[in-house]
């Protein structure tokens, strides 16, 4: 099975159509007012309306009432739903249910033992995510470019589907996916030339990567 890409905080025409071209499965919208790639609403529909139907969209949301989801889903049109703060397992539960959209669920990672806090999210959680954990000071909770161990998640199995994040770029993300067994991949800052900045020519590179990455795995 090809290795999914997703491509976050897409925040202008170049970089949707770039991660369009070069095959993206999953986009992904941010609306984190303190993250450099934030979108307002009429930003965030101009670029849903590009890329709908030809890439799966992913509203990137921390902690969001009701009010906002509601709001995110009546601008953006995703399919599915990143949450990536400290929402509880009921929490997620309740936000499938409000949204009627699949949900992918970002836990932070430093050491094995953070991988205990993924059980709960099972059941009620889409797909799952594996972030590095931010640093004690970040004001905001991913999109540092800063990577876990790998290797942590060698031979671990879980009930959903899961993207490995973190660190990423196009040198490193064969490697990644060797070491770590990881069936897909999410990157933001890895294919920026600053914060915030996407590079289609990154975008492109890093998504080559993925699929020599999945052409080298088919044939062993």
């Amino acid at each position: 099975m090809a290795i999914q890409v997703k491509i976050c905080g897409i925040n202008s025409v170049e970089s949707a159509d770039a991660a369009v071209r070069a095959g993206a499965d999953l986009a992904g919208l941010m609306f984190h007012p303190k993250s450099p790639r934030g979108l307002n609403m009429e930003q965030a529909r101009s670029l849903s309306d590009r890329m709908k139907g030809r890439v799966r969209l992913v509203a990137v949301m921390v902690e969001p009432d009701d009010a906002t989801i509601k709001s995110v889903i009546a601008s953006a049109r995703p399919d599915f739903i990143q949450l990536h703060g400290k929402e509880s397992a009921t929490r997620v539960s309740e936000i499938r249910s409000l949204s009627g959209l699949s949900v992918i669920k970002v836990l932070p990672v430093a050491e094995a033992n953070d991988f205990s806090a993924a059980s709960p999210y099972e059941p009620v959680a889409d797909m799952l995510m594996f972030d590095a954990k931010a640093p004690a000071n970040a004001t905001r909770e991913g999109g540092h470019g800063a990577a876990f161990d790998w290797a942590l998640l060698k031979g671990r199995t879980f009930a959903r589907p899961w993207l490995l994040a973190g660190g990423l770029n196009a040198e490193n993300v064969a490697r990644a996916i060797a070491i770590s067994g990881a069936p897909g991949v999410d990157v933001s800052s890895g294919v920026e030339t600053a914060p915030g900045q996407k590079s289609p020519d990154m975008i492109r590179a890093f998504i080559e990567g993925v699929r020599n990455a999945n052409h080298a795995s088919a044939q062993t």
